[in-house]
């Protein structure tokens, strides 16, 4: 047993080292070209407090927008899970999942995460301030999800995301796969994890509202109209790669501390380096803070086809800027199940952002 997890251990090590290899895919060119942004939005308010950098040893439920691997070590036979946060333009996110183990390996579930956008006025060239109609639109993802802990420290899990945006009359789908590994070393504490998330093909938004009829400049009086479609771009997918680990819980008695970092490579936007902590006390109350900082190898201000020859002049790190938007996190969460014999864990979560604030209330119950 013991040759069989250090050869698992050795190939969970060699994969994390070919990752970082190659985890150097951002552009500035791309940033602002992916579509389904909705998969981005952080979920789970103990997770954003520590800005994603536990994803090596997050569990339960909440892993699932983090490390799919982590599902593998939820609580007790199963768990639910319900967020609502308040997001950019008074965009309300609601998000709710369930999963179940089967035996001792394996679980399944099932997430919704909903967007609110409420109603939109309905504008024209002729009525700028409104025709008196309103739409909404409706941003749907739908997962299915599948863990399996291998060893007692090797977790891996996936998922399949269904995807369906639409705005009045068009309307676009996609799916994505989302894949996560949690390995325990034998260092007692550390934990590593890597976790690829949004990978899928190009979705394109089609509908009755790009067709439209036109008559040619040159036809004669009377000539029906052609019917015309508009063409549309398509966008791809918001594909992440996250490498991270977590170092704890470290002992102080009736207080437990837990440190954890990560790296994140993105496609479409900047890298980003993340920190957090969590102190528990008593295994009742938890207190939790983290901060990102964003990697740019190419900022603002250099011409994308001149090469400075100084690798310091072409790149830079950010923090809480114009260009990099995301501030400190804090948070607490409150574990019920050691006050009232109730298997349910409130947490809170605050993130500063340039232009507006997030506020995250997640509510989670184990069965």
């Amino acid at each position: 047993m013991k040759r069989y997890l250090t050869r698992q251990g050795i190939w969970v090590l060699i994969l994390t080292l070919f990752i970082v290899n190659f985890a150097d895919a951002g552009s500035k060119r791309r940033r602002g070209t992916s579509g389904a942004q909705e998969l981005l939005i952080p979920v789970g308010a103990r997770t954003s407090a520590l800005v994603g950098s536990n994803m090596a040893s997050i569990n339960g439920l909440e892993a699932v927008e983090w490390n799919m691997a982590g599902l593998a070590a939820i609580d007790g036979n199963g768990e639910a899970m319900f967020t609502h946060l308040n997001w950019l333009a008074d965009i309300g996110i609601s998000y709710f999942g369930v999963a179940s183990s089967f035996g001792d390996r394996n679980t399944f579930g099932v997430t919704l995460k909903s967007l609110d956008f409420g109603k939109i006025p309905v504008t024209t060239e002729l009525a700028p301030d409104g025709t008196g109609e309103y739409y909404s639109p409706n941003f749907i993802t739908l997962g299915f999800l599948y863990a399996r802990r291998m060893t007692d420290r090797i977790l891996i899990g996936t998922s399949i995301k269904l995807i369906t945006e639409s705005v009045m009359n068009l309307s676009a789908r996609g799916a994505v796969i989302d894949a996560g590994v949690q390995y325990h070393t034998s260092m007692n504490g550390l934990k590593i994890g890597v976790s690829l998330r949004n990978l899928g093909l190009n979705m394109e938004f089609t509908g009755s509202d790009l067709e439209e009829y036109h008559s040619p400049s040159s036809s004669e009086p009377g000539t029906p109209a052609e019917p015309r479609r508009i063409p549309l771009q398509s966008f791809e997918m918001p594909t992440t790669l996250e490498l991270g680990a977590s170092y704890g819980p470290i002992d102080f008695g009736q207080v437990k501390l837990l440190l954890s970092t990560s790296f994140l490579n993105n496609n479409f936007s900047f890298d980003e380096y993340r920190a957090g902590t969590e102190l528990s006390f008593m295994g009742i109350l938890y207190l939790r803070g983290g901060f990102a900082m964003g990697y740019d190898p190419q900022p603002y201000g250099l011409d994308f086809e001149q090469d400075t020859g100084d690798e310091a002049d072409d790149e830079q790190f950010e923090y809480s800027t114009d260009e990099f938007i995301w501030g400190p996190a804090f948070g607490f969460g409150l574990d019920l199940s050691k006050v009232m014999g109730y298997n349910i864990m409130i947490d809170y979560a605050y993130r500063s952002v340039e232009y507006f604030e997030t506020n995250l209330l997640t509510l989670k119950v184990a069965f």
